[in-house]
């Protein structure tokens, strides 16, 4: 336990946390319910029911329904700053094979009427449990801090549209406006370990379809037709280059083709073809030169294919990038440092795209997001003297990710408390 020097008491980190041992396998046992039960986006209904019960029996004003399947609680506790903590809800359209003994075997119906199979893949469930910790130590160490702790539980994190739609339901209504706001992801990292970074962390992120025009014919008469195939192909193949030849090295951007879809049978020549792609950037100029690279050479393709008209686009869902704000995370990096140890670090750079930052620009307000790590630190180390930690240590979104329980619980649900003391800590305790 730290000692406050100029007091020679126990740091408020280390009171609040004191009560994690004994809610620790409640914990665990939560989080093993909700990785058995994940949910798609805007279908978190089991997931929100169980948050709002735990919030109200905790004190919390509980508003649910925000946007949908939201859930807010809202806990007021004297005067002082608003700390907003954010976890995301939702699951992925992924079917699992973890191996786990609580895998998930849970199927639903997604927007577009598949049914599809469902799984944490991207461990939201984990975000879920440990704000749900930390919401519930807070409240019981209320002589600890003081200030008004919001615990905001967003759905629809993987769509790219839940904070957009608690925004549009009222949510500035239903909460106090936040001085700060943190949030956090694991990331495939060793349990154990937190990483934080100022300015840019997560990129944003441009979802484009394209269909091109040709024309069908029997695929025994390709002189028949003009082959939107063919043209698709090329278009794939030269999207390739942008980043590699028109981007600097130093200039970060990611440029991936998920999909191409055409056609029925291999006899038959379609009509269309459909690409679908990503594009992900961290600053507003490099995402217009590859917007616009991207729009040039589709172009360019169909002409050269003599399509029989102009390509057209479908811009999907945006997500803006997360900027820390400097002075913010260098106060939580400190809190780490201090509180971790060796532990906490400076992350890299993030290809991955978040919705959070939305939150907190809606409101004016300052945020950091960190990252935790969840792999199981003996595998990732041996992964790493072998050289194979990107072919061996499963990644966000992969059928065999999930996080290992402990320490990544712990750890998540001290991270959350212990920046949320940050501010919250009483004046005569905050530590430099």
């Amino acid at each position: 336990m730290a000692i406050d020097d100029s007091t020679g008491t126990a740091a408020p980190a280390d009171v609040v946390l004191a009560g994690l041992p004994e809610i620790r396998s409640e914990l665990e046992d939560v989080y093993r319910d909700l990785h058995a039960h994940p949910e798609l986006g805007h279908q978190e209904h089991r997931t929100a029911a169980r948050v709002a019960e735990r919030l109200t029996e905790w004190g919390y004003r509980v508003h649910a329904g925000v946007g949908g399947t939201g859930v807010v609680g809202v806990l007021a506790n004297g005067d002082g700053p608003v700390v907003l903590l954010r976890a995301d809800m939702d699951a992925l359209p992924v079917r699992e094979d973890t191996g786990l003994p609580y895998a998930s075997t849970a199927t639903a119906t997604d927007a577009s009427g598949r049914d599809v199979p469902v799984a944490h893949a991207c461990g939201h469930d984990m975000h879920v449990t440990c704000l749900l910790g930390a919401a519930r130590l807070m409240a019981a160490s209320p002589t600890s801090w003081q200030g008004t702790l919001v615990a905001l539980f967003q759905p629809a994190e993987e769509p790219g549209d839940g904070a957009d739609r608690m925004l549009a339901d009222g949510l500035a209504d239903r909460v106090p406006r936040p001085d700060v706001a943190f949030a956090q992801h694991v990331l495939p990292y060793p349990a154990g370990t937190l990483g934080t970074r100022s300015g840019s962390f997560l990129s944003a992120a441009d979802n484009l379809k394209i269909t091109v025009h040709g024309r069908g014919a029997h695929g025994s008469a390709p002189q028949a037709a003009i082959d939107p195939v063919v043209m698709a192909s090329m278009i794939v193949v030269r999207l390739q280059t942008i980043v590699s030849r028109e981007l600097a090295a130093t200039e970060p951007a990611v440029l991936t083709v998920g999909s191409v879809h055409a056609g029925t049978t291999g006899n038959v020549i379609p009509d269309t073809a459909e690409i679908q792609l990503n594009v992900r950037t961290y600053d507003e100029g490099t995402r217009e030169a590859v917007l616009a690279a991207v729009r040039r050479i589709v172009t360019a393709e169909c002409d050269a294919s003599r399509a029989t008209r102009d390509p057209q686009y479908e811009e999907g869902g945006r997500f803006p990038p997360t900027v820390n704000d400097e002075a913010v995370t260098a106060d939580v990096s400190a809190a780490f440092t201090a509180y971790f140890g060796e532990r906490a670090r400076t992350s890299a750079l993030q290809s991955a795209s978040e919705d959070f930052s939305r939150i907190p620009d809606a409101f004016g307000t300052p945020y950091t997001y960190w990252g935790i790590g969840c792999t199981d630190p003996d595998a990732y180390r041996a992964a790493e003297r072998r050289g194979t930690v990107a072919q061996d240590i499963p990644v966000n979104h992969s059928a065999r990710f999930a996080p290992v329980l402990q320490p990544t619980l712990d750890t998540g649900v001290q991270a959350l408390v212990v920046a949320s003391l940050t501010r919250l800590a009483r004046p005569d305790d905050r530590r430099g």
